[in-house]
Protein backbone atom coordinates (compact mmCIF):
# COMPACT_ATOMS: atom_id res chain seq x y z
CA UNK A 1 0.00 0.00 0.00
CA UNK A 2 0.77 3.51 -0.47
CA UNK A 3 -0.04 6.63 1.25
CA UNK A 4 -2.82 8.89 -0.68
CA UNK A 5 -2.79 6.13 -3.36
CA UNK A 6 -6.55 4.60 -3.46
CA UNK A 7 -6.45 1.10 -2.72
CA UNK A 8 -8.72 0.57 -6.23
CA UNK A 9 -5.84 1.64 -7.98
CA UNK A 10 -3.80 -1.77 -8.95
CA UNK A 11 0.07 -1.59 -9.15
CA UNK A 12 -0.71 -2.04 -13.28
CA UNK A 13 -3.19 0.20 -13.74
CA UNK A 14 -0.93 3.08 -11.75
CA UNK A 15 2.20 1.55 -14.05
CA UNK A 16 -0.07 2.47 -17.02
CA UNK A 17 -1.40 6.15 -15.86
CA UNK A 18 2.46 6.53 -15.34
CA UNK A 19 3.47 5.92 -18.52
CA UNK A 20 0.87 7.44 -20.44
CA UNK A 21 1.99 10.68 -22.57
CA UNK A 22 -0.44 14.04 -23.28
CA UNK A 23 -3.10 13.50 -25.65
CA UNK A 24 -3.07 9.44 -24.62
CA UNK A 25 -6.62 8.17 -24.07
CA UNK A 26 -7.74 5.72 -20.96
CA UNK A 27 -11.02 3.54 -21.98
CA UNK A 28 -12.82 2.89 -18.42
CA UNK A 29 -15.01 0.36 -19.86
CA UNK A 30 -18.19 -0.99 -18.36
CA UNK A 31 -18.26 -4.47 -17.85
CA UNK A 32 -20.00 -5.71 -21.46
CA UNK A 33 -17.28 -3.57 -23.27
CA UNK A 34 -15.66 -5.73 -26.00
CA UNK A 35 -12.46 -4.60 -24.89
CA UNK A 36 -10.20 -7.55 -26.26
CA UNK A 37 -11.48 -7.10 -29.26
CA UNK A 38 -10.63 -3.91 -29.66
CA UNK A 39 -6.94 -2.85 -27.87
CA UNK A 40 -4.72 -4.85 -26.74
CA UNK A 41 -3.52 -3.25 -23.88
CA UNK A 42 -6.77 -4.50 -21.15
CA UNK A 43 -6.88 -4.16 -17.52
CA UNK A 44 -9.13 -5.81 -15.16
CA UNK A 45 -11.09 -3.86 -12.35
CA UNK A 46 -14.09 -6.06 -12.05
CA UNK A 47 -16.13 -5.26 -9.27
CA UNK A 48 -15.23 -1.87 -9.38
CA UNK A 49 -17.70 0.98 -10.44
CA UNK A 50 -16.62 3.97 -12.73
CA UNK A 51 -17.77 6.40 -10.06
CA UNK A 52 -15.08 5.41 -7.70
CA UNK A 53 -11.93 4.25 -10.08
CA UNK A 54 -12.53 8.30 -11.34
CA UNK A 55 -12.24 9.45 -7.69
CA UNK A 56 -9.26 7.44 -7.48
CA UNK A 57 -7.24 8.13 -10.88
CA UNK A 58 -8.35 11.18 -11.69
CA UNK A 59 -6.06 13.27 -8.04
CA UNK A 60 -3.34 11.69 -9.73
CA UNK A 61 -4.31 12.19 -13.61
CA UNK A 62 -4.15 15.91 -15.28
CA UNK A 63 -6.59 15.94 -17.95
CA UNK A 64 -6.29 17.65 -21.26
CA UNK A 65 -7.07 21.30 -20.84
CA UNK A 66 -6.15 21.85 -24.36
CA UNK A 67 -8.84 20.42 -25.67
CA UNK A 68 -12.28 21.22 -25.43
CA UNK A 69 -13.30 17.72 -23.96
CA UNK A 70 -11.19 15.29 -21.79
CA UNK A 71 -14.10 13.31 -21.28
CA UNK A 72 -15.83 11.39 -23.92
CA UNK A 73 -18.70 9.00 -23.97
CA UNK A 74 -20.77 7.03 -25.89
CA UNK A 75 -24.46 8.18 -27.35
CA UNK A 76 -26.96 6.27 -27.68
CA UNK A 77 -27.90 4.14 -30.44
CA UNK A 78 -31.05 5.33 -32.51
CA UNK A 79 -34.24 3.71 -30.93
CA UNK A 80 -31.96 3.81 -27.50
CA UNK A 81 -32.19 6.51 -24.36
CA UNK A 82 -29.70 7.67 -22.25
CA UNK A 83 -29.80 7.24 -18.42
CA UNK A 84 -28.66 10.85 -17.19
CA UNK A 85 -27.59 9.89 -14.05
CA UNK A 86 -25.12 8.18 -15.51
CA UNK A 87 -22.86 11.24 -16.68
CA UNK A 88 -24.30 13.07 -13.23
CA UNK A 89 -22.17 10.59 -11.27
CA UNK A 90 -19.20 10.68 -13.33
CA UNK A 91 -19.06 14.20 -13.39
CA UNK A 92 -19.74 14.24 -9.41
CA UNK A 93 -16.70 12.49 -9.37
CA UNK A 94 -14.69 14.32 -11.56
CA UNK A 95 -15.77 17.29 -10.30
CA UNK A 96 -14.43 15.79 -6.78
CA UNK A 97 -10.54 16.83 -8.03
CA UNK A 98 -11.40 18.92 -10.97
CA UNK A 99 -13.65 21.24 -10.15
CA UNK A 100 -14.13 22.90 -13.40
CA UNK A 101 -14.43 20.19 -15.87
CA UNK A 102 -16.03 20.49 -19.40
CA UNK A 103 -19.00 18.48 -20.30
CA UNK A 104 -18.95 15.37 -21.56
CA UNK A 105 -18.47 14.94 -25.77
CA UNK A 106 -20.86 12.20 -26.83
CA UNK A 107 -19.80 9.87 -30.22
CA UNK A 108 -21.25 7.88 -31.91
CA UNK A 109 -20.97 4.17 -30.86
CA UNK A 110 -18.91 3.17 -33.97
CA UNK A 111 -16.97 6.67 -33.39
CA UNK A 112 -16.72 5.28 -29.77
CA UNK A 113 -15.18 1.88 -30.85
CA UNK A 114 -12.09 3.10 -33.75
CA UNK A 115 -11.42 5.96 -30.37
CA UNK A 116 -11.05 2.50 -28.30
CA UNK A 117 -8.41 0.96 -31.12
CA UNK A 118 -6.13 3.90 -30.77
CA UNK A 119 -6.51 4.06 -26.72
CA UNK A 120 -3.34 3.66 -24.72
CA UNK A 121 -5.49 0.82 -22.41
CA UNK A 122 -8.61 -0.33 -21.34
CA UNK A 123 -9.84 -0.59 -18.42
CA UNK A 124 -12.38 -3.06 -17.82
CA UNK A 125 -14.85 -2.36 -14.63
CA UNK A 126 -17.69 -3.98 -12.79
CA UNK A 127 -20.12 -0.73 -14.17
CA UNK A 128 -23.36 -2.27 -15.37
CA UNK A 129 -24.79 0.99 -16.20
CA UNK A 130 -25.86 0.54 -19.76
CA UNK A 131 -23.32 3.54 -22.19
CA UNK A 132 -21.28 3.79 -19.01
CA UNK A 133 -18.46 3.71 -21.15
CA UNK A 134 -15.93 6.49 -20.63
CA UNK A 135 -12.52 7.99 -22.21
CA UNK A 136 -10.14 10.35 -20.26
CA UNK A 137 -8.03 12.18 -22.49
CA UNK A 138 -4.65 12.39 -20.52
CA UNK A 139 -3.25 16.49 -20.15
CA UNK A 140 0.14 18.18 -18.72
CA UNK A 141 0.79 17.64 -14.81
CA UNK A 142 1.22 21.49 -14.04
CA UNK A 143 4.60 22.85 -12.54
CA UNK A 144 4.30 24.76 -9.39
Amino acid sequence: MLKGISPLLSPELLAVLCRMGHGDEIVLADAHFPAESFNKNVLRADGLKIPDILEAILPLFELDEYCDNPLIMMSAVEGDTLDPKVEERYLESARQSNSEIEPVLRIERFAFYERTKSAFAVVVTGELAKYGNIILKKGVTPVD
